[in-house]
């Protein structure tokens, strides 16, 4: 089974709002999906009962989320999704030692930027995978990114964090689907958000196939922990 844990130390990233995208755009008949609320807050499982859906399986815990991934993985799921608490938490911690790639979610602002190295620095702690998502960012003007993004890459980079070439713009779709139990691509499988999160997914995937080895060429968005 494949883990994407999402973490982040900064309250309001859009860990858990990412987390129900991509585990639903993940999600498949022959691909099943388990989704693992560990943030006490339960945006996530808020979520999963509007949802009203039995096509993703949920767990809440806030402790033991890696003994909950190793119940798992006995139990036929393809992917697992984990939402963790914004915190430096032994939790997070436990979750990110499960992770086949973890996601850092982050403004285009001083204080997610800030907060970024902290969860870096756990995942290299365990020798995890993981890559920084722009999240929620100003939109693009006439293809060209906002100079908040642009700033916010050029930060990453001289931190030497690797980050998706992409970004999850703030559009009110995002919102809209959530408060209806649904993901951008049930909510309108035509829109602008529903095709940033299939980029976003894709980027995921190839990041999944190169880690676990089978794609060892690929141009991914993740570095490997030292």
């Amino acid at each position: 089974m494949n883990v994407i844990v999402f973490a982040s130390r900064k309250g309001g990233s859009g860990k858990s709002t990412l987390t129900a995208h991509l585990a639903a755009q993940a999600s498949r008949p022959s691909r099943p999906v388990l989704l693992v609320d560990a943030d006490p807050q339960g945006s996530l499982s808020l979520w999963h009962e509007l949802r009203g859906a039995d096509d993703l399986v949920l767990k809440r815990t806030t402790r033991g989320v890696a003994e909950t991934i190793r119940a798992a993985k006995g139990r036929g799921f393809s992917w697992g999704f984990v939402d963790t608490p914004p915190n430096r938490s032994s939790a997070v911690l436990d979750a990110i030692t499960c992770a086949t790639l973890v996601i850092i979610p982050a403004r285009a602002s001083l204080f997610d930027l800030a907060a970024v190295r902290d969860t870096v620095a756990m995942c290299r702690e365990v020798k995890k995978p993981y890559a920084v998502v722009l999240n929620a960012a100003p939109a693009r003007r006439s293809d060209a990114e906002s100079a908040m993004v642009t700033e916010a890459r050029q930060v990453l980079t001289d931190l030497e964090v690797p980050l998706w070439s992409g970004q999850i713009t703030h559009r009110a779709d995002f919102g809209l689907a959530i408060g209806a139990g649904q993901a951008a691509k049930e909510f309108d499988a035509g829109s602008a958000a529903t095709a940033e999160l299939a980029g976003l997914w894709s980027a995921v995937e190839k990041s999944v196939k190169a880690i676990n080895g089978a794609s060892l060429n690929a141009r991914v968005m993740h570095r490997a922990a030292a």
